[in-house]
């Protein structure tokens, strides 16, 4: 098991049905492929960005050449898609029944014993925070099975968000838990049907903006650094 990812991050623009990243490679679709609109590209250098900053760098993957240039054309010019606005509703990620991520708000998913936890200390903590221990030594470790085996250390620092229709964090709490009880990951046939919710933690979106260790990783909808206090910015 590696300290985290590879130094360079490759990023598969194609008629992706949804966003992940596992194992160094960042699937990418966009809403109208093979058009990719101002705001996707806002959120590609935004990736870039991030990555840069925690020592990696990004390739892409692309059959079209009109998307290649366009994005060539952003990263030369980064400000004519900085104004880019995010959409009432993203649809280049279709996993949910939804047809798209709806973004009004946000949520972090825990287990109930977690949010137990959560709600005693008033406060969302990143895995660093959570476990007292170095976004390294975590990485190397890895929590359980269902981490992609390349998670680099910093995204241990983080308190990550889902747009609020997105099951991916129940999703991935019924991992964790499958893992715990049963040491193997659940079936597609187990999220379809025998999916266990998990705890949701609503926040505005634009509320979130305003925390002062907001982060935007081009990947996430939000994360932020370290903890959060729900006094301040939890809405249900």
């Amino acid at each position: 098991m590696c300290m985290g990812r590879s130094e360079a991050v490759k990023v598969n623009i194609a008629k992706h049905k949804g966003m992940i990243i596992w194992d160094g490679v960042y699937e990418y679709p966009l809403s109208d492929y093979p058009r990719i609109t101002p705001w996707e590209l806002k959120k590609l250098l935004a990736f870039i960005d991030y990555e840069k900053q925690h020592g990696r760098h990004t390739e892409f993957e692309c059959e079209d050449e009109t998307i290649l240039q366009a994005i060539s054309h952003a990263l030369a010019s980064p400000e004519t898609v900085q104004g880019a606005s995010l959409p009432e509703k993203i649809t280049e990620c279709t996993y949910c029944n939804y047809g798209g991520c709806l973004t009004t708000f946000i949520c972090h998913t825990s287990t109930i014993e977690s949010a137990k936890s959560i709600f005693t200390s008033g406060k969302l903590l990143s895995a660093v925070k959570v476990h007292g221990k170095t976004g390294e030594e975590l990485a190397a470790k890895q929590l359980s099975a269902t981490y992609d085996p390349q998670d680099p250390a910093d995204y241990f620092e983080y308190i990550m968000f889902a747009w609020g229709n997105c099951q991916a964090g129940d999703n991935l709490v019924m991992q964790r838990e499958m893992m715990r009880k049963f040491d193997r990951l659940p079936t597609a046939d187990d999220l379809e049907n025998a999916l266990e919710p998990g705890v949701r933690f609503y926040f505005k979106y634009e509320d979130i903006l305003r925390h002062p260790y907001y982060v935007f990783d081009g990947y996430h909808p939000a994360k932020v650094k370290d903890e959060l206090l729900l006094a301040d910015y939890l809405h249900a």
